[in-house]
């Protein structure tokens, strides 16, 4: 039977979103695995293969599988490995053969690996907001913060396979300790995370002010968006300080590849009527003016499954 169909994984700091691919680019069907319970690799390959292949069965897919693409938090794609992953506890100040160790336990299908922001690059150039965009930036806000830089219609990857880490650059000088174990990472102040702190301090600095973020005993990201939704001062504040913080990053990066456009993708994209006008004013205000009101601001126009699962699909057509 030929092999019509392809597998995409994206890995998050929270959960894996798996799905089956035809040549089309349709996501046919797709399931979510958990992916921060597991304390070691083995056991996280094992939980994945035995969900990919009840996928597979379940779908009628049987046989017709002809590799799998996984995007993954330093994930490298010349090499098949995650290496020291902060927000994977069973990646963490480890190098794991990943690609090598899901292909074994999917029977010897082949498997190709790469970070999942550059995953999602691919995606969003192929299927979405950055179609037809040959030098873009794809910054992905979830639990960190994860870049793909494309420039020439071709995926940045560096001699090492691991170009492209925009959340680990220096937001904040001598700022919050980041999960990398560097102060003041991008990824410390923007990330779902880092959004979740900077409400927890701004609550600590303003206590005489009120706030609908009171009422929650641990405050997450989501709460944050849903209180300035309804109008909370605060948390458009929260978001205020966090869309500057992008801006003046976004900046910086303009400076070294020129990009036409930078995507923002992932779970805090969500909260772009109150991210987008900080970002686009605190990135002219700071930008080289050779660059200033030329660059355009977008927003994933995939669902956030679908961007990455496509992208990693992507790798898996040439295996």
């Amino acid at each position: 039977m030929e092999q019509e169909h392809v597998v995409g994984v994206d890995i998050g700091g929270q959960t894996a979103k798996c799905g089956i691919v035809n040549a089309r680019g349709e996501v046919l069907a797709q399931t979510i695995l958990v992916s921060n319970t597991f304390s070691d690799a083995q056991s996280f390959v094992d939980a994945l293969a035995s969900t990919l292949k009840l996928l597979i069965s379940d779908a009628g897919f049987e046989g017709q599988i002809r590799g799998i693409g996984v995007g993954a938090p330093n994930g490298n794609f010349y090499t098949g490995e995650i290496k020291d992953a902060p927000n994977l506890p069973w990646a963490r100040s480890k190098n794991i053969p990943f690609a090598k160790m899901l292909s074994e336990a999917m029977g010897g299908l082949p498997v190709a690996l790469t970070n999942d922001a550059n995953a999602a690059a691919v995606g969003e150039m192929t299927y979405g907001a950055a179609r037809g965009l040959k030098d873009f930036i794809m910054i992905t806000l979830g639990t960190g913060v994860g870049s793909g830089i494309v420039i020439g219609g071709n995926v940045l990857y560096g001699h090492d396979g691991f170009a492209g880490e925009l959340g680990h650059t220096i937001a904040i000088r001598g700022g919050r300790t980041c999960g990398c174990g560097r102060q003041g990472c991008l990824e410390a102040y923007c990330s779902a995370i880092g959004v979740a702190r900077t409400a927890v301090e701004w609550l600590e600095q303003h206590p005489d002010e009120s706030s609908l973020l009171r009422l929650r005993e641990n405050v997450t990201s989501k709460d944050v968006y849903e209180a300035a939704k309804a109008g909370d001062k605060a948390a458009k504040e929260i978001f205020d300080y966090t869309g500057s913080i992008l801006g003046r990053s976004f900046a910086d990066f303009i400076a070294f590849s020129a990009p036409e456009a930078i995507v923002l993708f992932g779970g805090l994209a969500r909260a772009k009527e109150f991210l987008y006008e900080p970002i686009v004013r605190s990135m002219n205000e700071s930008v080289l003016p050779i660059w200033k009101d030329k660059v355009k601001v977008l927003f994933s126009s995939l669902s956030e499954s679908d961007a990455a699962i496509l992208g990693a699909s992507a790798l898996a057509w040439n295996l």
